[in-house]
């Protein structure tokens, strides 16, 4: 059902870069339809998105009455009210501790340098919900917004089975946001971006998608902001002889569940111990209600590895660089410091991924496709812009304008060179 790498074999690395690979670009997808949906909405506005959304939702309703709204909200059972709360308030302790400070510096030659953050004036925010519905992706997208000062927040979010779900209502309606469309897809991406008569262009996209709102969100980038490409969710755990077995496929099928193209990674020393999961895995697989998404998702994508000492574990995540990682072993300590490559880390065997997604306070909108090597979760940071302020004194300029001189005339733009030239005292 699931394979599995010996990494005794001095090949091991290239084996398994073949097996991500063949994941990575197996997610790929013809992007002529995303071009042509951008191109339709971009150019007709409001009749493309409707034509879009009942080709494809069968959706005729891109906006919801105030009044339907809070009829929505009602109906949410107290229980997830609690829960949505609960989360909230985590996440909002975590991300305020991510607030930002101006720089302000002045030199002996009484020049000035500041540098100021600048929360984005609005911000789209793209929660899925095709094929289930998401309230905790509101509060990770919105808090982080709402912290850095963003003043608009858009929310977009595709019915399930023609209704919006109560409980991304309510997690909306927690964090302010008062602008939401009943809207997905590529079309989704594409009005946020552009606008339409009915819905105002945003200057920055985030949140995650499948591979076409993906793959939108990196087509409309430059003309607007985005967060990252992110692709499907992926999952590696570390266990040792002391794991539990059950606890680890468990972690595995909770990862597996999200979509057929999620990626499940065991590494671990104990040949016993692999097989012990992959036991549980089938066991577990037979009660779980997204058993064929799992199931297909363990057999394409899942790798069960088995390493030979800690220098490996440490060699093999970075090359995968997860967007999950779970050090269930009992030297976590002498490792961690050495992983460089990760969205983000569960240390010890009671800190599951699971956790994570819904309420640790950290955020679950994380790097895939092992761009975790180069970026990282979504953050406060991710809603602000920075700009330089430089106020010369005249000394300041007659002290450093003889080196920019001579740099910009040895590069060839004397234009620059003279613009200081004129403003040098003559002596």
């Amino acid at each position: 059902m699931i394979k599995i790498l010996d990494c005794r074999s001095n090949n091991y690395q290239s084996k398994l870069n073949i097996l991500l690979s063949k994941r990575q670009s197996g997610v790929k997808k013809n992007t002529n339809i995303v071009k042509k949906i951008i191109r339709d909405v971009r150019k007709n506005g409001d009749k493309a998105l409707i034509k879009y959304e009942k080709r494809f939702s069968k959706n005729t309703e891109i906006t919801s009455s105030k009044k339907k709204t809070a009829q929505s909200i009602k109906s949410l059972n107290p229980k997830i009210k609690k829960a949505i709360d609960f989360a909230f308030n985590r996440i909002s302790k975590f991300h305020s501790k991510q607030k930002v400070k101006n720089i302000s510096y002045k030199d002996t030659l009484n020049n000035k340098l500041d540098y100021k953050y600048m929360p984005i004036d609005s911000v789209g925010i793209y929660v899925p919900g095709g094929n289930a519905s998401f309230p905790s992706t509101v509060l990770m997208n919105s808090i982080p917004a709402k912290i850095a000062g963003v003043k608009r927040i858009v929310m977009v979010n595709p019915k399930l089975k023609n209704q919006q779900n109560p409980g991304v209502l309510y997690a909306a309606k927690k964090t302010g946001i008062k602008e939401i469309y009943s809207i997905g897809g590529v079309q989704a991406i594409a009005a946020l971006a552009y606008g339409t008569k009915r819905i105002k262009k945003v200057n920055k996209i985030v949140g995650p998608g499948n591979i076409f709102v993906s793959s939108a969100k990196k087509e409309v980038f430059g003309d607007v902001g985005i967060d990252i490409i992110a692709g499907p969710s992926e999952i590696t755990v570390v266990a040792d002889k002391f794991s539990n077995a059950e606890w680890i496929a468990a972690d595995l099928l909770g990862q597996a569940e999200h979509d057929t193209n999620s990626q499940c990674i065991l590494i671990s020393k104990d040949k016993n111990f692999i097989n012990r999961v992959k036991t549980s895995l089938a066991n577990q697989l037979k009660d779980l209600p997204r058993k064929l998404i799992a199931k297909k998702s363990l057999i394409s994508n899942g790798i069960l590895i088995h390493i030979k000492s800690d220098k490996q574990i440490i060699d093999i995540v970075n090359m995968i660089a997860p967007e999950h990682l779970e050090l269930n072993i009992k030297n976590y300590k002498e490792i961690v410091t050495k992983i460089k490559n990760a969205g983000s880390i569960c240390l010890g065997k009671y800190s599951a991924m699971a956790i994570t997604d819904y309420n640790a306070g950290t955020n679950h909108i994380l790097p895939t496709n092992s761009s975790a090597k180069f970026s990282s979760g979504l953050s406060v940071y991710d809603f602000y812009k920075k700009i330089s302020y430089i106020n010369l004194s005249k000394k300041g300029i007659e002290t450093l304008g003889p080196s920019v001189i001579t740099l910009a005339n040895f590069e060839g733009l004397e234009g620059h060179a003279k613009s200081i030239k004129l403003r040098i005292r003559r002596k």
